[in-house]
């Protein structure tokens, strides 16, 4: 066989992609809920390790070390696998939402926590001698000025996140990676897993050049 045959057979791919468009969307919405989840979760555990008592603090600190230095791949296993025996039982969905939502959170965290360390303490010392209660101080002048600053650094490992979803079919989850690996396995041809690349590339590329929009954009602002 012909290298194309092999790498690139059109009639393959064409057979298999209904396989490959349902891993695609299931990627997606793995993708944007463990960002949304993630997202949400690493701002509460910012400001807790910022702005909480002190043993909060310490606890906010070991969570973001373990799970910044845990690898995904052993946090999946262990979600998916090893909480069963405690009782908690999770869909590969929901458990790969959880492992790469915690990962997320914890990095998420940190680059929030340098955004807010970045603005001149002088504009939080000015809230409250205006009298503005401490949420609205942090809701209306800190996190907006924070965000400025974050976003670039939080784009670039949102889209880190988005491809480390691939790991997701060592749970079952049919993302696009364990399709294209069962469409391979069923053709016994390796094409699925190239047209598999091409569309990681066509939904990754994109957000990858809007990383260097936001940086080049709040770089000069």
């Amino acid at each position: 066989m012909s290298f194309a045959d092999t790498f690139l057979n059109l009639d393959v791919m064409i057979r298999v992609w209904p396989m490959l468009w349902k891993g695609v969307w299931n990627t997606l919405a793995l993708a944007f809920t463990t960002i949304t989840f993630g997202g949400m979760l690493g701002v509460a555990i910012c400001l807790v390790r910022l702005y909480a008592p002190r043993p909060l603090r310490w606890l906010a600190i070991a969570y973001i070390d373990v799970f910044r230095a845990l690898p995904i791949l052993v946090l999946l296993v262990l979600v998916y696998y090893a909480l069963p025996f405690m009782g908690i039982r999770l869909s590969s969905f929901f458990a790969a939402v959880t492992a790469l939502g915690l990962v997320f959170s914890a990095f998420t965290a940190e680059v929030f926590r340098a955004g807010i360390e970045a603005i001149p303490p002088g504009q939080t010392e000015a809230a409250e001698s205006l009298g503005l209660p401490f949420p609205v101080t942090i809701w209306k002048i800190v996190l907006p000025q924070a965000l400025k600053i974050a976003i670039p650094p939080h784009t670039s490992n949102a889209v880190a996140i988005a491809k480390d979803t691939s790991l997701a079919s060592v749970v079952a989850m049919p993302d696009l990676l364990k399709q294209a690996t069962d469409a391979q396995a069923l053709t016994a041809n390796p094409s699925p897993l190239i047209a598999a690349a091409i569309m990681y590339l066509i939904v990754l590329l994109p957000a990858v050049r809007l990383v260097s929009y936001f940086e080049n954009r709040f770089r000069h602002s």
